[in-house]
């Protein structure tokens, strides 16, 4: 694997519709922001013929132009599907973002690929969400591998890099990661950095030279030897160590040796299953060179030892109306089922769905059935639909080549699918199936909005609704208490990222105002008011007088209003107008503006005219009874708690927990998971974690994760709800 001694494969070049599953290979590139995951796409797609030495495909774009934000803000925001063909074999390289904040197009990545090709930066280590991302592919057993890049830099190692790799993807067995190469390095410069010229292929024994911008094997010099066995060996004993021959190791220690293809096949087996994880090496190309350096390596590995999606247990799918069916594994002949893992909006062609197929084989102008998919509480409707599909395609920069079909196992773009949204199951219009959708993370950093002006607010529902269509890690909240519009985000990129295509795409400027919570009044004590309404300034008149008893109820309990008149002091029929005026007046709050809640409103006596009493005139006078009794008591201002669960590295805990505390929260224990992780359970008002999803990450290094839940109301401390009816009063 990667020892080819030919520079280039003969059939490379841009891909085209795949005709069987064996010659397709779906790979995801995963790595923090900065690791060189796109510049590492455009050099497998520059060896591989796909786009020209200046990076160019055949439109003038690049393999890179996905998106102006992304050019904007010079990062990648978004999955990119980039397909490419390397000895007749149709790789399709999915890009993710590195950023934490769009984790949702990574877990989409993950769920359309088969194996994973982690991209460490030799400059800056690996960090602790990569560290998470590789035992979620751990947990579903897909197969790694590691591209160490960056090489140039000064001071970079590959040795130390590999050391590192080897203690943080290891586990129990280090000797799982292992380099297939070592770097071959060139003259040492000014400065003491010796850049990184070729490679040293450790099974063939053969040097691979760049320097000249082509890709020349040669032998090693006498020098080299000693390092070359060394690291030759040790790569041995791993792969030995994974074989299925369980013989092999006997006689290798025994003095036998062991061929090279015999090791090479041994090698493609274990990555194929997830059990031996290579560490390559790439770095740029020489000025004018055709392949970076360790392009055509990285691409040999992916052919050759990345599982085909044959080798991909079928997923489990039901009928919608929930009954379990069974699939073959990757049948172009099957049953369609096909899953949107991505969903954008084109100027020109409109919705555009980025499409996996499981089974059987999807088609321009077929009519399918849209089903999903659960996420309707983030503003997600539920589909049970038929769609026509428009042209498939393979996407390259901004082009679109048309396809002929897509197979199971491979992926493309579907235009027109109005419905469909991200997590959809695709399947035949007369059998209807159901894909259970990926786990997606939960938003939880809020972004309250408003429109900037009237014209605004005419496009902005419109704007949202397909804002949230294409990114199910967002959630739209309409909140009926605080009657602000939410739009629930990852992080302040993703909310800025938001914001950003609301604007360009959708023509809606927006502002972002304060978020409120949703607080809450109640009665700290009993008290009484009476409720006088009396106006009489010729002819009819208005005449209601009521009096009432208020008491404090336990958390949760609502308002109860109960009737203890007596002698008909007020008649019956103005009995529920009494109720329906306090319970307005509950509704509007008494002392800052917030809803009353959990108190018992109990009428008690009144006075009404024979003429003049009304139904109008008794709400007014139950209205006034309940300011009056608020005048009279004390008032509770209550605050929203929540349940928080934060998962943490243990070098973070005491950190966390004292956080925690500074925001008036309660940590109500700990409890010791496997990973060197602590998952700590603590209550906490939510007017004090509405940035949490921001300070958490930076507390944490980005390692920890947090949910949270409603748990009850409860009285604010004085002090603070003090602070807040100032707020109230100045706003």
């Amino acid at each position: 694997m990667g020892d080819k001694a030919n520079t280039h494969p003969g059939a490379a070049g841009r891909a085209t519709a795949a005709d069987h599953p064996a010659s397709v290979r779906n790979v995801v590139l995963v790595g923090h922001s900065g690791s060189g995951k796109t510049t590492l796409v455009e050099a497998l797609a520059l060896t591989a013929g796909a786009v020209n030495r200046a990076g160019r495909v055949e439109d003038g774009g690049t393999v890179s132009d996905y998106d102006e934000i992304e050019h904007r803000q010079q990062r990648s925001v978004q999955l990119s599907l980039v397909p490419v063909d390397w000895d007749g074999i149709k790789v399709n390289l999915l890009d993710t973002p590195g950023y934490a904040d769009f984790v949702g197009e990574l877990r989409a990545g993950l769920r359309a690929a088969d194996a994973a090709l982690f991209v460490v930066s030799a400059s800056d280590g690996v960090d602790g969400s990569t560290r998470m991302v590789w035992e979620e592919c751990a947990a579903v057993g897909m197969p790694r591998a590691i591209v160490v890049t960056h090489l140039e830099s000064a001071r970079a190692s590959f040795e130390e890099m590999t050391q590192i790799c080897a203690e943080a993807f290891g586990g129990d067995d280090p000797d799982a990661v292992l380099p297939l190469y070592l770097p071959l390095h060139g003259p040492q410069a000014p400065d003491g950095h010796a850049p990184v010229t070729g490679l040293t292929g450790l099974l063939s024994r053969k040097l691979f030279d760049y320097s000249t911008g082509s890709r020349e094997e040669s032998e090693p010099g006498e020098e080299q030897l000693p390092a070359l066995e060394e690291a030759r060996n040790r790569l041995i004993e791993g792969i030995i160590a994974e074989s299925e021959d369980e013989t092999l190791m006997d006689r290798y220690l025994g003095g036998e040796q062991v061929d090279v293809k015999t090791l090479i096949e041994d090698l493609e087996r274990a990555v194929a299953r997830g059990a031996f994880f290579p560490v390559l090496a790439a770095a740029p190309a020489a000025d004018g060179a055709r392949e970076g350096i360790g392009t055509v390596e990285l691409l040999e590995l992916v052919t050759r030892g990345f599982p085909t999606p044959l080798e991909r247990e079928a997923p489990e799918v039901t009928t919608v109306g929930g009954k379990a069916r069974e699939l073959n594994r990757c049948d172009p002949d099957g049953p369609l089922v096909a899953e949107v893992v991505k969903t954008s909006s084109d100027p020109y062609v409109g919705r555009v769905s980025l499409v996996r197929v499981f089974s059987g084989t999807l088609r321009p102008d077929q009519t399918v059935h849209v089903s999903g998919h659960g996420l309707a509480d983030r503003g997600h409707e539920d589909h049970d639909v038929d769609e026509r599909v428009g042209a498939l395609s393979a996407p390259f920069g901004k082009q679109q080549r048309a396809l002929t079909h897509c197979i199971a196992g491979d992926l493309a773009c579907v235009a027109k699918l109005g419905r469909a949204e991200t997590g959809d199951t695709l399947s035949a219009k007369d059998d209807p199936l159901l894909m259970e959708p990926w786990r997606m993370p939960d938003p939880l950093l809020p972004l309250a909005i408003q429109a900037h002006s009237k014209a605004d607010e005419d496009k902005l529902s419109q704007g949202l609704s397909r804002l949230v269509a294409e990114d199910p890690t967002m959630r739209l909240e309409q909140n009926q208490h605080t009657h602000q519009v939410v739009l629930w985000c990852l992080g302040e990129a993703h909310a800025d990222v938001a914001l950003e295509r609301l604007r360009s795409r959708y023509g809606v400027q927006v502002d972002v105002v304060p978020h409120k919570v949703s607080l809450r009044e109640t009665f700290a004590e009993p008290a009484a008011g009476r409720g006088r309404h009396v106006k009489q300034s010729g002819g009819h008149g208005q005449f209601a007088i009521c009096e009432i008893e208020v008491a404090p109820l336990p958390g949760g309990s609502g308002i109860e209003f109960v009737d203890k008149v007596v002698g008909g002091a007020v008649p019956r029929q103005f009995i529920p107008s009494v109720e329906k005026g306090v319970r307005a007046q509950a509704a509007k709050g008494l002392a800052s503006g917030h809803p009353l809640v959990d108190v018992r409103i109990t009428l008690l006596d009144g006075k009404a005219h024979s003429v003049d009493s009304s139904d109008a005139a008794f709400q007014t006078a139950g209205a006034l009874a309940l300011r009056e009794a608020a005048g009279e008591a004390r008032i509770h201002l209550l605050e929203p708690v929540a349940e928080v669960t934060v998962l943490v590295g243990d070098d973070y805990v005491g950190a966390v927990m004292s956080d925690l505390s500074g925001r008036r929260g309660r940590v109500l224990g700990t409890e010791q998971t496997p990973g060197g992780r602590t998952l700590v359970r603590a209550e906490v008002p939510e007017i004090e974690i509405g940035r949490y999803a921001v300070d958490l990450r930076s507390l944490s290094h980005g390692t920890a994760r947090f949910d949270r839940a409603y748990a009850r109301h409860e009285p604010m401390p004085p002090q603070v709800a003090e602070r807040v009816r100032q707020q109230a009063r100045a706003d």
